[in-house]
């Protein structure tokens, strides 16, 4: 069946056929701010799990945002990557995007600043502290980039800003 001439012409979106790579994705805005917060996420956790943070009840939400942050985002990266979204198409995959990055934008606000917080510079054990101190800084700018693709996602909701109005006065002029 792959070598039909036919065979090519089929949409990747189309029930029948196997996920087929994007590398469009990659070279878009929201696939370059999803690799940057699957690494950053990556940077913030593992900063954390080298820490004695289980001793101290801030760190387990920290934990557990940046964890479960960078799981779905890395589902959410290989949906887009594989186009899996185009054989789901009931689902809005636009306004699902902007409702989990502007989720994940407050709840790593709330993650840095209890992280931020929780960091004491006269802690007895310095690497502790400095680990600590990266995983705030990681945060923070990891809090950023959801921002950001919060801004890109409900530009892709709204249809990149222009609507029928819009449209129709400069078809005219």
């Amino acid at each position: 069946m792959a070598g039909l001439p036919g065979a090519a012409r089929t949409r990747s979106g189309s029930p029948g056929t196997a996920p087929t790579l994007d590398g469009t994705f990659l070279c878009s805005p929201l696939g370059g701010l999803m690799c940057a917060q699957a690494v950053l996420g990556l940077l913030v956790w593992s900063l954390i799990a080298a820490t004695t943070y289980h001793l101290h009840a801030a760190y387990g939400w920290v934990m557990f945002v940046s964890l479960f942050f960078w799981i779905l985002t890395l589902l959410f990266f290989v949906t887009y990557l594989l186009q899996l979204q185009l054989k789901f198409y009931v689902i809005p995959w636009p306004l699902v995007l902007m409702i989990y990055n502007a989720v994940a934008t407050v709840l790593y606000i709330t993650a840095f600043v209890t992280c931020t917080a929780a960091v004491h510079p006269t802690s007895w054990r310095q690497w502790d502290y400095n680990r600590r101190a990266a995983a705030s800084f990681f945060a923070c700018v990891t809090m950023i980039t959801y921002a950001v693709s919060t801004f890109f996602s409900f530009r892709a909701w709204k249809g990149l800003g222009s609507n029928a109005a819009t449209s129709q006065v400069t078809d005219h002029a």
